[in-house]
């Protein structure tokens, strides 16, 4: 028990009522080997400056090479890309093996196929229980591919098969809304 008064397994029980994009972030170690993993814990911060969050377990063995080359990679996933993600999920040496990717223009590995990616620098990093907050800087924006997302809801994959709806104009408080795409 926490003194909260609930435990992690229903803490995360609780979390996962909430469903959430998959992403791989990645960079290269000292020897320029792409290192990634697999995180749904990312999100959009501010739009000016451009920046963006991910929370790494401050276990990760990758982490240690974000923070040691100061730039990463975020590679959004789509539908089709489950087994990208299961890959990046388990704690092997190279998860890259058998993988096509594309240098971005600072050097960080992206995922051919995905949704789209942002390559970034480590602006700062925040302490978050066990884990970090780290905070990027958006320097370069991929293409946009309009397939569809992988979700992860309830501990599984989730996909979308319904036809997007026009949001409400009283959506416009959500950074990632662009009332210029419905127009």
């Amino acid at each position: 028990m926490t003194e909260a008064g609930f435990d992690q397994r229903t803490f995360r029980h609780v979390m996962g009522q909430f469903c959430t994009g998959v992403t791989i972030i990645a960079t290269s170690d000292a020897a320029e080997k792409p290192v990634g993993f697999a995180c749904q814990s990312f999100a959009a911060l501010s739009l000016d400056p451009p920046l963006v969050l991910f929370c790494p377990m401050k276990t990760s063995r990758t982490w240690k090479h974000i923070e040691a080359s100061g730039k990463f990679a975020v590679s959004v996933l789509g539908q089709e890309q489950e087994s990208v993600s299961a890959a990046f999920g388990r704690s092997v040496d190279d998860k890259f093996d058998g993988l096509r990717w594309t240098p971005s223009p600072l050097g960080n590995p992206t995922i051919d196929g995905s949704l789209t990616w942002m390559d970034c620098t480590l602006e700062n990093v925040l302490d978050g229980g066990d884990h970090h907050i780290a905070i990027g800087r958006v320097h370069h924006l991929g293409d946009v591919d309009d397939a569809k997302p992988l979700l992860f809801y309830r501990g599984a994959y989730l996909s979308t098969n319904h036809p997007q709806q026009h949001p409400a104009s009283s959506l416009e408080s959500f950074l990632t809304w662009d009332s210029g795409a419905w127009l």
